[in-house]
């Protein structure tokens, strides 16, 4: 049982991700956990804290998602986050109503009492607001330790129980000095120890694999991309020879990703690679195909197919190892346990179906991308493989609005290739989080040589961003831009237009479909 780690209930919050990630930068263990775990649970996994996450619900209604009441009578640190702070307050006693003025964007903090969650702060700061119900009533034992003009209880305490409660989001950098707040929780009131870090998982994480596959044998599927790259090479530093990585050329890869591949985990590290032709059977499979989760949900089934008849070639294979991340994780659960919104579907979550009879294997189930990349980094890996851009699980097919053809994939091909050219040429290839081309499913007049064309529109996609659960899109100079376009225009058959996309997540997506 891990010691010092920090559990999140989550309440529904869009920034409960952030959260995680603030007290994994502060070398403290964190996971995010469903809302109404069990209070005997949770005391079983031995937390050294707990965080209460925002949410976008009123504590008061009946509906609302509440923790099991048994999470205060733990003896456990608790720190509640907005909707978080509301619950604490409403369990134990004290009153929250709606606000007069909805509180939103940055705000003056005035504190009160400088020790604790507080320490190291000035008398004012700035804080990140978003909410519409405050606390009017303290519940026996809490003293409030901060306010700020529309709030008059903007943080409470109680010493004793070591309860703390902020109405601000400390996890956003909109909070200057959030990280204080959280290195106080951590290291001031739950004691715990910085033990986080990628030397440590990578121990654990070997051992533990050695422990759960024996001397069995582990097939997964390699991509090329930074996260099925680290996940072979972590189960190859764990079981060698006994690892099996089948890559399957699917035609909706990149621009020489077959060959690179092969030179650098065949040929490279050694590693057990098959290598599938796979390409007629999917653009079979995909022949009339429009709507994008029918694409995606396609190209699933036929990939497990294609992996299942090769992965029967090897003979007893008990274990198969999928790269998902924690953010896949996330975004394809409901925080509140119900059934959610389906914004799109991840390749990696819930995909396998039990006819397989494969026992799963996920050991980067619960790290982030910038985690994966540090990983990998411990594992030895260049980084001309851990700062490649993601790349879908369906591949080019997603970048292709519409139907997917054999002309539109070497089309998208060779504009992608240009676009990453050209942004590595500018020196902005690390400062982006993706850059990719998307082929549009229109066609538009041109000139080209005194005549009259009539082709396909490309759209550049280029965001920024921390861990792709929100990112801006990127300010590329103009200059590098207009090179791109003049060259797709002039070197891509079929391409006449190139347009920009500069939308942000949210509203958007990054992947357009």
């Amino acid at each position: 049982m891990r010691k010092d780690w920090i559990a999140i209930l989550d309440f529904g919050s869009q920034y409960t991700h952030l959260i995680a990630r603030r007290i994994r930068e502060c070398g403290v263990y964190s996971e995010i956990v469903p809302y109404n775990i069990k209070a005997k649970e949770l005391l079983a996994r031995g937390p050294s804290g707990i965080v209460l996450s925002g949410g976008p619900a009123t504590v008061t209604f009946q509906k609302s998602p509440k923790p099991d009441p048994g999470i205060f009578n733990l003896g456990i640190p608790i720190l509640g986050i907005c909707y978080g702070a509301q619950l604490m307050a409403y369990f134990l006693g004290g009153k929250v109503s709606k606000a007069k003025e909805r509180e939103y964007g940055r705000t003056i903090l005035r504190i009160k009492s400088k020790g604790d969650i507080f320490k190291g702060l000035s008398p004012e700061e700035i804080v990140w607001m978003s909410h519409g119900d405050r606390i009017t009533k303290l519940p026996l034992g809490f003293r409030p330790i901060a306010s700020t003009e529309n709030s008059p209880i903007a943080a409470i305490e109680n010493r004793e129980k070591r309860f703390f409660g902020v109405q601000f989001h400390p996890e956003v950098v909109h909070t200057p000095k959030g990280g204080i707040i959280f290195r106080n929780f951590l290291f001031e009131i739950t004691k715990s120890k910085p033990s986080w870090d990628m030397k440590s998982f990578v121990k654990e994480t070997i051992k533990n694999l050695r422990q759960e596959i024996g001397e069995g044998k582990v097939v997964c599927a390699l991509s090329g991309g930074v996260d099925s790259s680290v996940l072979t090479m972590l189960l190859y530093k764990a079981i060698g020879k006994r690892l099996f990585a089948i890559f399957i050329d699917n035609g909706l890869l990149r621009k020489n990703e077959v060959k690179v591949v092969k030179e650098r985990f065949r040929d490279m590290y050694h590693i057990n690679l098959i290598t599938v032709s796979a390409e007629d059977i999917f653009l079979k499979a995909l022949k009339g195909i429009i709507h994008p989760e029918k694409k995606r949900k396609i190209i699933g089934r036929t990939f497990i197919k294609v992996f299942e008849e090769e992965a029967k070639k090897l003979g007893e294979v008990k274990f198969l190892a999928q790269g998902t991340l924690y953010p896949d994780v996330i975004e394809s659960r409901s925080p509140w346990g119900s059934p959610s919104a389906t914004i799109k579907t991840h390749h990696n979550v819930g995909g396998l179906p039990p006819r397989l009879g494969f026992k799963l294997i996920e050991p980067l189930r619960f790290l982030f991308k910038d985690e994966v990349r540090l990983l990998g980094k411990e594992l030895g890996l260049p980084e001309e493989i851990l700062y490649r851009h993601p790349f879908p699980g369906p591949g080019l097919a997603v970048r292709i609005i519409g139907e997917v053809t054999k002309e539109k994939l070497e089309i998208l091909r060779e504009a992608d290739w240009i676009l990453l050219e050209e942004i590595k040429n500018a020196g902005l290839y690390k400062n982006l989080w993706q850059s990719f081309c998307v082929l549009l499913p229109v066609k538009t007049v041109g000139v080209m040589g005194d005549k009259r064309t009539y082709e396909f529109v490309i759209a550049i996609r280029a965001v920024t961003s921390l861990d792709g659960m929100t990112a801006d899109w990127a300010k590329i100079p103009y200059e590098v831009l207009e090179r791109i376009a003049h060259r797709i225009v002039n070197e891509v058959k079929g391409v006449n237009r190139v347009v920009y996309d500069i939308s942000s997540k949210p509203p958007s997506t990054i992947e357009w479909e």
